[in-house]
């Protein structure tokens, strides 16, 4: 049996993943904003989320309390090439995957903020010939070198190339990096004709997202 720990930034990201385990239950794990763990296909599972960005990673992951075999970075990603859609899976890393849900590797650019336009987005892609950006997986790759396990990163599209977010994200992030949400709802109601449905049509996303990343967890083999 391996013992997998996956790291998120929201808990919500775990949301498909968490109703295709079955039971699962509370993890101690110190300084973890969420962290519950799981039997599932024949491995124990750990999953932790903190918060965006590599600060929150560095800190809940700065001891080795337990063994891990293997690390992975999950979560929702933006995509960064043309045609990429809500929903698509993002794989990279050397680790073999196996799934009838297809799915791109390649690689994922790890940035320390939102990127929050198209332009931005399109500019990152062409810059990095990333196919997505996120916020937390260098952080958890340079941690798996450093506790020498192996690492691989499993995101899934919650914003296209072609769309601007809502709102810039990266304004309304506290002293630690975590997004405040009383902040975002105060940005939001001074445009409201514009920030609101466009946060509800991005939380909608990141539903349809999470359902499909359970979704291509419980079908795949890593």
């Amino acid at each position: 049996m391996r013992t997998w720990l996956v790291v998120a930034a929201e808990a919500r990201e775990f949301d498909g993943i968490l109703r295709r385990c079955g039971t699962s239950s509370p993890l101690d794990w110190p300084g973890a904003r969420f962290a519950r763990q799981a039997s599932w296909k024949g491995d124990h599972w750990l999953f932790l989320a903190n918060g965006p960005g590599r600060g929150l990673v560095e800190e809940v992951l700065s001891s080795k309390p337990r063994q891990v075999d293997i690390m992975m970075s999950t979560g929702y990603c933006g995509a960064l090439q043309p045609g990429q859609r809500v929903g698509d899976i993002v794989v990279s890393g050397e680790m073999p995957v196996s799934s009838p849900i297809p799915f791109v590797r390649g690689e994922i650019a790890s940035l320390d903020r939102v990127a929050a336009t198209a332009t931005e987005k399109r500019a990152l892609g062409l810059e990095t010939g990333a196919v997505a950006v996120e916020m937390e997986a260098a952080a958890v790759a340079r941690k798996a070198k450093e506790w020498g396990v192996p690492f691989c990163c499993v995101r899934v599209v919650s914003d296209t190339a072609e769309e601007d977010m809502p709102l810039d994200f990266n304004r309304y992030r506290d002293k630690e990096g975590r997004f405040s949400i009383a902040r975002i709802m105060l940005g939001a109601l001074a445009r409201p004709f514009t920030a609101i449905p466009g946060l509800m049509r991005l939380d909608k996303s990141c539903r349809v997202a999470a359902e499909r990343l359970g979704e291509f967890f419980a079908d795949s083999t890593f």
